[in-house]
């Protein structure tokens, strides 16, 4: 790989046209890193509903044409100008954010101590999370942390086998019900659960997330991406009763000081990441991944680039 060291190189990407329309596969040119840049050869990637969000256009900036990807494994191909920690050859995880180690939202710890030492400290919550595979993730994250009681909210009911292997106790179908389902919620919860887990980027599944929290100590958090145009509405009472919104971005993470430690639970079979493969695809069939997606038949698809 080291062969093309400052040079344009061509290679094959999945170009988006025009919103909703099947991806084709083209040859593109990709100019050499330039300071601070690495270029990557990509191995395997996914798709979540972020990456279908901006196929549709309802995402920010709907630009097109575009190339998506944001969940990928490869290897370093080559790197710019003042690139130090990263050389030809390593192993690598691109993420659609960064960590410079310098600026005020990097030095600070306090992003990452809004949550977490909490999910220590109080194992007994009651959390109740929205679907797409983000609820199956957040579901997994509260039986780590050790929630009892874990409520999942899906519109397909035959999800609920599935949910079971990722911690899901209980689930509930809002098409089952005549009322909101935060009111059902409140109902089975003795006026609300302890902390809600939002992963749709539906704006209606917000709102009951947030209002479906216990007032007091409730704590609602967002983790889908909206529809660019969407609004969210609640009565201010539900702020005023001391119910907390908030939003998550990147699950909180910085990626250079913390993904390393979720690889190594990885690798130390501490984190079960294969029961969230239910397909695989070759690069040449990507657009079958946003099919089982948009049919709602997968919780990731892996696609492999070399085939």
């Amino acid at each position: 790989m080291s062969s093309t060291q400052g040079q344009v190189i061509k290679c094959k990407a999945a170009v988006s046209w025009e919103a909703s329309k099947p991806l084709v596969i083209e040859e593109v040119e990709v100019a050499p890193p330039q300071k601070m840049e690495v270029r990557l050869k990509i191995l395997f990637t996914s798709l979540c509903h972020t990456d279908v969000y901006f196929w549709e256009a309802k995402g920010q900036t709907p630009l097109f044409p575009r190339i998506f990807g944001h969940e990928a494994g490869g290897i370093v191909e080559s790197v710019g100008e003042g690139v130090t920690e990263l050389q030809p050859g390593d192993h690598v995880l691109p993420v659609f954010t960064g960590e410079c180690k310098e600026c005020r939202h990097s030095s600070t710890p306090l992003s990452m101590l809004a949550v977490l030492p909490r999910l220590i400290q109080q194992p007994h919550w009651i959390k109740f999370v929205f679907s797409a595979v983000g609820y199956l993730q957040a579901a997994e994250g509260a039986r780590i942390a050790g929630a009892s009681r874990i409520i999942g909210i899906d519109l397909n009911p035959n999800r609920f086998e599935e949910a079971k292997k990722f911690g899901v106790t209980e689930f509930v179908s809002p098409k089952d019900h005549d009322k909101p389902v935060q009111e059902v919620l409140a109902e089975m919860t003795d006026g609300g659960v302890d902390r809600s887990i939002e992963c749709t980027g539906n704006v209606n599944a917000m709102i009951s997330a947030f209002e479906c929290v216990h007032d007091g100590w409730g704590v609602a958090v967002l983790v889908g991406v909206p529809n660019k145009d969407d609004a969210f509405k609640t009565h201010p009472v539900n702020v005023l009763n001391e119910r907390t919104l908030k939003g998550t971005f990147f699950g909180n993470y910085k990626p250079r000081s913390d993904i390393p430690g979720v690889v190594e639970k990885y690798m130390n079979k501490e984190l079960e990441v294969e029961k969230f493969v239910t397909h695989r695809v070759g690069f040449s069939e990507i657009n079958k991944a946003f099919d089982y997606m948009m049919k709602g038949e997968s919780l990731r698809c892996i696609i492999s680039m070399d085939s």
